[in-house]
């Protein structure tokens, strides 16, 4: 008699029940380091300045970030599409990548 059971693990971004080995390969794509580019494709680092290509109206704090604002000392999220930043007056601003450029 041969033993063909193997250990399931819920998988909560799925919501399915997948065999352990099949996991594997998913967490490890999930671990794996992430880029994160601008406007033109230049990569972006934690501390990087970056200057916007375009005007941000900026949600809850009723002012306008003109095109050409630099933005000083970027810090990298979770997200390969999101930059957090500081800026005068605006706490806790976070930015697209897509709307910045490398300075």
């Amino acid at each position: 008699m041969t033993d063909d059971s193997e250990d399931y693990v819920y998988d909560e971004v799925s919501g399915e029940w997948l065999p352990a080995s099949a996991l594997k390969p998913i967490e490890a794509a999930a671990d794996a380091p992430f880029e994160v580019r601008d406007s033109v494709g230049n990569l972006l680092a934690d501390g990087d300045q970056v200057t916007l290509t375009k005007d941000l109206d900026v949600k809850g704090a009723g002012q306008t970030l003109r095109r050409g604002t630099l933005i000083k000392s970027i810090r990298l999220t979770g997200d390969p599409q999101e930059i957090d930043c500081r800026y005068d007056g605006i706490k806790g601003l976070v930015l697209r990548a897509e709307f910045v450029r490398k300075r």
